[in-house]
């Protein structure tokens, strides 16, 4: 495997990457080993020397050419395929695309983007029946007074960040020491910065200095997109990094369900507040309503709140969740579609929620109506098995819904995105989003014996795990996205296969489940970022276990926390120490990511968590008072908290409780 190593200097006018002599520099490559497989990668020992009598500053770009005939590059939570290059980009939100030629914004035939973009420190290509990549470490360290490349084994100062880069129009995937993000910076789907001048992101040699570090380098035959998996577990294990020390799992549910019962419910609404800020000013709490059944609110606040009030014996906190779930129940049923309401606004339903002028089209959301009624189930269960109350007008409801979205599925047993308002028809289809669905519908057989729909399922598994799973691209779920790939609706999918997978004990449905576990791992930081701004970076929060939204919106979220029982089902019926440690990362990260006292995160009340954690400064929005960045928001979102609490007080509970 020949590289291709180029440069560019802090002081030169053009932004191209030259040839490293005509920056005074010079390179050696010595291969130690490796076969280049998923398992035992090709290491080569880079070196880099400064060989003129002056300091150099820029960045130095590694790259790993291969045969390219139709590529599909994954960068671990930032490229998934092309990133829907080949869709029409002309939407609201911005997110970095691949496509030939000399595309317009936000579309580049080439991406370079910071190591901490990443939730894994590599880059990969699957091209016609093979696999390309590179791995190196994300970051560097001064050691003994030696820029050295950070292992998890290994401490010392932090120095500075490498970085990473795809090229369709060249065929390569490559690493840089220091690093740039270009052409664009996107700090979030809205707010997009043009490539900056090498400055602070510059990487030095002195006179006289050298520079060693390894690659790792990758190329092997895959049958499909799902081939890099293999490689990324290695990686995971190469890097892997606990998270900090958090709270029991009891005291972390007792401390998450308190605050959202305590300063998240609004009495007259029947439902949480979706944000609650501390009103500095006037004192006591603001709320921004925006209330909906699901997904930012709702049931998935209320069901994960009703769940640890159970295991807890908190009746009072049980009450007002069971109050949440009742009203929508009783108010929420549009008479004409069949199907529920997803937003209220001063007591009056309709499909107008925040999201709504975000839609193409107007109409109900499979997303939130089906995961709706997923909570729903998961309420009546728990509340059966826990307090032997049978809400029987829970199922009632479910049941009326369901057939309605089983109905609406076209003929590749894709359910739809968007349902008509007026009838329940559907309207927009090529979207992830809708398999909820099937994970609702799924979830029903389970739970009422009933297999009538199970061949239908069985259908619609095949389409979305061939369409979407098998090609490492799930898009269209957060309706806020504009059908960027992301890591929430293969929470729904798992959901669905692990369901199919208790009705038939088909083991085709392990394997599903296990390719689509894959898929959210790399979503999940492998190692802890080393995070640069405050409340984050003074606090010792971990990064590892958490997983990014989406490659729109490059955050981490706390959404795969409820994803700990299907982890947990999983390594019940096969003996993975993969999925089981970073099934114990996803606990880990939930138990610590959250006010475990009052102002831990420089804001809120014990118990208190929002949703967006900036591991990379180039995602910061939030300030201090004093206009300093900050690397977190500072509010109670309870879907954030629920989240956590789903995982931790579901079967799980009863694993760690013997």
């Amino acid at each position: 495997m020949e590289l291709l190593i180029t440069a560019r200097s802090k002081f030169q006018d053009e932004p191209e990457y030259t040839e490293l002599d005509r920056h005074g520099l010079s390179t050696s490559v010595t291969v130690t080993g490796g076969t280049g497989s998923a398992a035992d990668p090709v290491q080569a020992r880079v070196r880099v020397s400064n060989l003129s009598a002056a300091d150099w500053s820029g960045v130095i770009h590694v790259e790993l050419p291969f045969p390219k005939q139709n590529p599909r590059f994954f960068l671990p939570a930032f490229m998934y395929g092309r990133n829907r290059g080949e869709a029409p980009q002309n939407v609201p939100n911005e997110f970095p695309r691949l496509r030939e030629g000399k595309p317009a914004r936000p579309s580049s035939p080439w991406w370079m983007v910071r190591s901490d973009r990443l939730s894994h420190p590599a880059a990969f290509a699957f091209d016609t029946g093979f696999v390309y990549g590179l791995c190196a470490s994300p970051y560097f360290i001064i050691r003994d007074g030696v820029k050295t490349e950070w292992k998890p084994e290994l401490s010392g100062e932090f120095y500075q960040y490498g970085g990473y880069s795809c090229s369709l129009a060249k065929g390569t995937v490559g690493y840089t020491l220091g690093y740039e993000n270009a052409p664009l910076l996107f700090i979030k789907s809205r707010l997009v910065k043009e490539r900056a001048a090498l400055d602070n992101n510059c990487f030095e040699l002195a006179a006289g200095e050298e520079v060693e570090f390894t690659l790792e380098l990758y190329a092997y035959e895959a049958e499909s997109e799902l081939g890099i998996n293999p490689a990324l577990k290695e990686i995971y294990f190469r890097y892997h990094q606990s998270p900090r020390r958090g709270s029991d799992i009891r005291t972390a549910a007792a401390d998450l369900s308190k605050a959202i019962y305590q300063d998240a419910w609004l009495p007259g609404d029947r439902s949480y507040s979706t944000f609650v800020y501390e009103d500095k000013e006037k004192g006591g709490y603001r709320y921004n309503k925006i209330i909906s059944i699901s997904w930012t609110g709702g049931l998935t606040a209320a069901v994960p709140v009703l769940m640890a009030a159970l295991r807890l014996e908190e009746e009072p906190v049980r009450e007002q969740a069971l109050s949440c779930i009742r009203n929508i129940i009783t108010n929420s049923l549009n008479p004409d579609s069949g199907l529920p309401y997803e937003a209220c606004q001063d007591g009056k339903w309709s499909i107008s929620g925040w999201w709504f002028d975000g839609m193409r089209t107007p109409g109900h959301s499979a997303y939130l109506c089906a995961q709706a009624l997923f909570y729903i189930m998961k309420a009546y269960e728990f509340e059966k098995k826990i307090k032997n109350v049978h809400h029987e007008d829970w199922m009632l409801f479910v049941s009326k819904v369901l057939p309605i979205l089983e109905k609406s599925k076209n003929t590749d047993g894709e359910y739809p995105a968007i349902l008509s308002e007026k009838t329940g028809a559907g309207l927009e289809y090529d979207s992830f989003g809708g398999v909820w669905c099937m994970a609702a519908m799924a979830y029903y057989s389970w739970l009422t014996g009933d297999k009538t729909s199970l061949e239908g399922l069985k259908h619609s598994e095949k389409h979305y795990y061939e369409a979407y799973v098998k090609r490492m691209e799930c898009y269209g779920a957060p309706l806020d996205a504009d059908k960027a790939a992301d890591s929430e609706g293969i929470l729904a999918y798992i959901k669905a296969v692990r369901f199919l997978h208790a009705i038939t004990g088909e083991e085709l449905f392990l394997e599903h489940m296990k390719d689509a576990i894959d898929y959210e791992f790399s979503f999940k930081f492998a190692y802890n970022s080393p995070v640069k701004v405050p409340p984050l970076s003074t606090i010792g929060w971990s990064s590892c276990g958490g997983s990014v939204t989406s490659v729109a919106n490059p955050h981490i979220h706390p959404m795969s926390g409820n994803l700990v029982d299907e982890l947990y089902y999983y390594v019940q019926q096969r003996d993975d120490p993969y999925v089981r440690q970073q099934m114990l990362d996803t606990v880990g990260w939930g138990c610590q990511t959250y006010n475990r006292y009052d102002n831990e995160f420089d804001y809120g009340k014990r118990g208190w968590m929002s949703e967006r954690f900036c591991h990379s400064e180039g995602l910061v929005t939030e300030t201090y008072s004093d206009g300093a960045p900050a690397s977190t928001w500072f509010c109670l979102m309870p879907w954030a908290g629920g989240s956590v609490l789903e995982g931790l007080v579901g079967d799980y509970w009863e694993a760690e409780a013997q």
